[in-house]
């Protein structure tokens, strides 16, 4: 089967959604992207983007109407990226707040598959961006963290419902990734890791790359964690110069 290679790309401004248009587009997809952060509608080169957010309906539904007219050969790829966070229930996140991040990180995903569904080719892959919060949280990530375990649960649903279309979907959960910042990371940041590293938006674009290949096409459903290793190193007080200070809650 060969493979359409034009993708769709939700939060392409910077980051992860930015490093997963580079790296589509340095082997030659065309890419369609919306983003809230995009001042206009703007083509550049093998990329178009597309000023809205996914939170409002009319928003997305026009971004559908603006894929259908670019990529009249169909669309190949689908990435669901964009996310915000509201933080948590002790810092004042109120009702409004985490409806928001639920509306950006599980609604919009869902109901732009569904809005693309017409121009969706056999073969296509559906990609959702997780995280490793949907298994592990810090304090005052409530908001974030259900979006993540709703959209990871969305992935395999999803891919029980489009099968019968020929069309797959997964999701790649990322753990501590440096969105292009210079950060300096300490050697017990680096031990958390049994890569010895901190990720890269690097990272995630390749995984993207590789799920999006059609030779792949007997992975579904699948929640794949890029983490480094992190959910799966046990870290005790003094493990790897980490020391466990308790903190009034």
């Amino acid at each position: 089967m060969k493979q359409i290679k034009t993708a769709v790309v939700t939060g392409g401004a910077g980051g992860i959604g930015g490093e997963i248009i580079r790296t589509l587009t340095g082997e030659g997809w065309r890419v369609a992207s919306i983003d809230c952060k995009y001042k206009e509608i703007k083509r550049s080169g093998a990329v178009a983007e597309f000023a809205g957010d996914i939170a409002e309906q009319a928003d997305l539904e026009a971004f559908a109407e603006f894929v259908g007219a670019e990529f009249a050969e169909g669309v190949g790829l689908l990435v669901n990226n964009a996310m915000s966070s509201a933080g948590g229930i002790l810092g004042g996140c109120s009702f409004d707040d985490f409806g928001r991040a639920l509306r950006v990180g599980v609604v919009a995903p869902y109901y732009l598959t569904k809005l693309l569904l017409p121009v969706f080719k056999p073969g296509a892959s559906v990609i959702n961006i997780a995280s490793t919060r949907a298994f592990m949280s810090q304090a005052g990530t409530e908001s974030y963290s259900a979006a993540k375990g709703g959209i990871s649960a969305l992935t395999h649903a999803l891919a029980a419902s489009l099968a019968g279309r020929g069309i797959r979907v997964n999701a790649i959960s990322p753990g501590w990734i440096e969105n292009g910042t210079s950060a300096e990371h300490s050697p017990s940041d680096k031990a958390q890791h049994t890569g010895g590293r901190i990720g890269e938006p690097g990272d995630i674009a390749r995984a993207v790359l590789f799920l999006a290949d059609p030779r792949n096409g007997f992975i579904n459903a699948q929640n794949i964690v890029i983490d480094g290793g992190m959910t799966k190193l046990m870290i005790y007080h003094n493990d790897h110069g980490w020391e466990y200070k308790p903190q009034n809650v």
